[in-house]
């Protein structure tokens, strides 16, 4: 396998997708999201970062976090979120047909798939094109005919600070939430 270098800027905004494991569509359930919630709060008591965007759709999330100035440790932030989510959901969720000797070996649940996915923010142009892609997701994949139509996207928090209108990404608006 080649040696894959993580993006390592500190204080930096990234995007990220991180998957379940086999694209279990669980992560709406609301179990899960009272999880992935608290996981999110404990993570930021110790190590702080700033919701930029997320969307969260049944097999998979998008987001942007902003690290603070002199710190770019998004790996053990996720490791800590997702454990916290393990631990909450596995009982439920775990299915022992699909842990492998490998993963047993690792310590990994059957609940995330077990890398995810960054990149580093470049620009300003690059941060609008990433949330708009992030508000959109869930219209891609088919599970809102508009974005405002699906719940569980920061598109909400972004119409009700005036940043983009109610419906931007439902037919005819044009704009981005940087215009």
């Amino acid at each position: 396998m080649p040696n894959y270098r993580r993006a390592d800027a500190s204080g930096a905004s990234y995007f990220f997708t991180v998957n379940t494991y086999r694209r279990q569509p669980f992560l709406i359930d609301a179990d899960v999201r009272a999880a992935l919630r608290h996981g999110i709060t404990r993570v930021r008591q110790t190590m702080s970062f700033k919701i930029e965007a997320w969307v969260l759709l049944p097999d998979h999330m998008h987001c942007i976090w902003t690290l603070p100035e002199g710190d770019s440790d998004f790996s053990s932030r996720w490791r800590m979120i997702k454990i916290i989510v393990t631990q909450s959901c596995a009982e439920r969720l775990h299915n022992e047909q699909w842990q492998t000797t490998r993963r047993a070996a690792k310590r990994q649940s059957t609940l995330w798939q077990q890398r995810f996915w960054e990149h580093q923010i470049r620009d300003e142009k690059d941060l609008i094109n990433h949330v708009d892609y992030i508000h959109y997701n869930s219209v891609k994949h088919g599970h809102a005919q508009q974005v405002k139509d699906w719940p569980w996207s920061s598109f909400h928090r972004y119409v009700h600070q005036g940043r983009l209108p109610e419906a931007w990404g439902g037919g005819d608006v044009e704009g981005t939430f940087g215009e």
